[in-house]
């Protein structure tokens, strides 16, 4: 990602890829596991798709493949989407990949379409975890996909990593820690464990992770990170210098991208807007020459402001001093001249803090107290709120 173009105001698009081989236990996103039939018209809509907005787009800062399991899909049809937009020097181009689906030539056909970045779906370095969390692949698998990525010459990996399955304990987590900075990635999404409800994790209450091994857990690998030389940048996300993810920067920086695909989001121009869920419908509304779009909202300037607030909170750039309350202040360490960011124990209550944020400005009621929270996983533009059900 070298020679980028930093003059061009940052745009992002993300393309959704709904489809993989098995759900895990805490999946609650748009996939599904039983059409695979509909890859290479949902593929071919998807670029249809992306024909239809080019011209209407500035050139794309970063594109952003995820699911779902893109690297389930051959790696000419996403060329093919790729093809259709218009990149700014220096693109940041990533794709999503599980572990069990990863070959060199893979790696390599990625390469030469000009994708320089992969998002590895590691989760544990524990077998047993992974099996608690409903994965298919081992760590051994972790090990040569790294070395198929870094030897097709792409040039920067992130691994997603999970914590607080029921099944881990704290010598498992630092075991995967150890492991995953041992693969020396450049950039790591650090997750706690979401009992979405729906989901075979949400449904049994036995499984649920406990607010205080959680809270531990985050502790553990903001040490051992840190350690590593990689800085949190986001409460869930480290990096090493110059290897922060700019796709995802555009998401707590509230900028604009557009969302190619079923149940993808969009943000222009202050309004969001969000496709139908279900591949089929996405399939049928572009061949027909309908819109996709299934609902859409606008912020007014102090929601907008209050958002930016909220999402500027959870990054180590922070707030401006003066826009939170006293009574949170005690959470809160200087992020440079005139900000305050969330301490690292803030950041186990980053969402109680949005919620005092929220307060203060009279957006909400109080609540009635704080309580024990782990460190919250990312957003993502794949909608969950839903014009139809899956099915």
């Amino acid at each position: 990602m070298t020679g980028a173009d930093h003059t061009l105001p940052a745009f992002g698009v993300y393309c959704h890829i709904p489809f993989c081989t098995h759900r895990c236990d805490y999946c609650a996103f748009a996939t599904w596991t039983d059409r695979s039939e509909l890859i290479g018209d949902y593929m071919a809509s998807c670029r249809r798709q992306a024909q239809d907005l080019a011209a209407d787009m500035p050139p794309a800062t970063s594109v952003f493949f995820g699911g779902g399991t893109p690297n389930l899909v051959q790696p000419s049809l996403l060329g093919d989407v790729l093809a259709e937009l218009r990149l700014a020097r220096g693109a940041e181009v990533t794709v999503e990949c599980n572990p069990d689906l990863v070959t060199p030539e893979q790696m390599q056909q990625y390469r030469a379409l000009g994708v320089n970045r992969i998002s590895l779906g590691v989760q544990s370095m524990a077998s047993a975890v992974l099996d608690a969390l409903g994965r298919r692949h081992d760590p051994q698998m972790v090990g040569a996909s790294v070395t198929a990525v870094r030897q097709a010459g792409i040039d920067q990996l992130n691994l997603d990593l999970i914590y607080g399955a029921v099944a881990e304990s704290l010598a498992d987590w630092k075991r995967t820690l150890a492991d995953a900075i041992d693969l020396a990635p450049d950039h790591l999404s650090v997750y706690g464990l979401t009992p979405e409800p729906g989901t075979a994790l949400g449904d049994d209450l036995s499984r649920h992770p406990d607010d205080d091994d959680m809270a531990d857990k985050y502790l553990l690998a903001d040490e051992l990170l840190a350690g590593a030389g990689y800085e949190m940048y986001e409460i869930s996300n480290w990096a090493r210098a110059g290897a922060q993810c700019r796709h995802n920067l555009l998401y707590w920086q509230q900028g604009s991208y557009a969302g190619l695909g079923c149940a993808a989001h969009s943000h222009r121009n202050g309004r969001r807007f969000w496709s139908v869920r279900t591949p089929e419908r996405f399939i049928a509304a572009i061949s027909t020459g309908a819109s996709p779009v299934a609902g859409s909202e606008e912020l007014g300037p102090d929601e907008r402001r209050i958002e930016a607030l909220q999402l500027a909170l959870r990054t180590s750039a922070g707030v401006p001093a003066g826009a939170l309350p006293d009574d949170v202040q005690h959470l809160l360490e200087p992020a440079g001249p005139g900000h305050l960011r969330l301490t690292v124990h803030g950041r186990l209550l980053a969402n109680e803090v949005a919620l005092r944020l929220m307060h203060s400005t009279g957006q909400l009621d109080a609540p009635d107290r704080f309580c024990s929270h782990r460190a919250a996983r990312a957003p993502v533009d794949v909608a969950d709120q839903a014009d139809d059900p899956p099915g």
